[in-house]
């Protein structure tokens, strides 16, 4: 809501006649970084609904926090010059990167489970509620 809002204030504010877009690159910022931050939302919560099911809730859910903070952090950045959003971007990618593996370790558990009767489900969430702190490093 709060980006799309920034896109609309934008757009007003640039043309004055609501949401058309004539190249004002205020405008042209705001709108890339709102479509950029919509593409990724659909991967985030896929990540984060396989990571908080199939692994450990609370890593996934401060993940998933962390997350929402970095992306407002990189739209905000991606409104004055493009290199201020690369810091949030590469965070970005990186808290995504530790939902996925949180996914995949709680899928290969499931198949260790399944497969073999051997449950690493305890040292996974160790680690994994060990590790999400280590997400605050930028």
């Amino acid at each position: 809501a709060f980006f799309a809002s920034k896109v609309e204030h934008e757009s007003k504010h640039c043309n004055g006649k609501g949401f058309q877009r004539l190249g004002s690159s205020a405008f042209d910022r705001v709108y890339i970084a709102n479509q950029n931050c919509g593409h990724t939302y659909p991967t985030f919560l896929a990540v984060l609904w396989c990571a908080g099911l199939l692994c450990s809730p609370a890593p996934a859910a401060f993940a998933g926090l962390m997350y929402l903070f970095v992306r407002q952090k990189y739209f905000v950045g991606y409104l004055g010059e493009r290199t201020q959003s690369t810091p949030g971007y590469l965070f970005g990618k990186r808290i995504i990167l530790f939902l996925f593996l949180m996914s995949v370790a709680g899928i290969l558990n499931y198949y260790l489970v399944f497969f073999f009767g051997s449950d690493f489900e305890k040292y996974i969430k160790m680690i994994t509620s060990a590790i999400s702190p280590l997400l605050l490093i930028p």
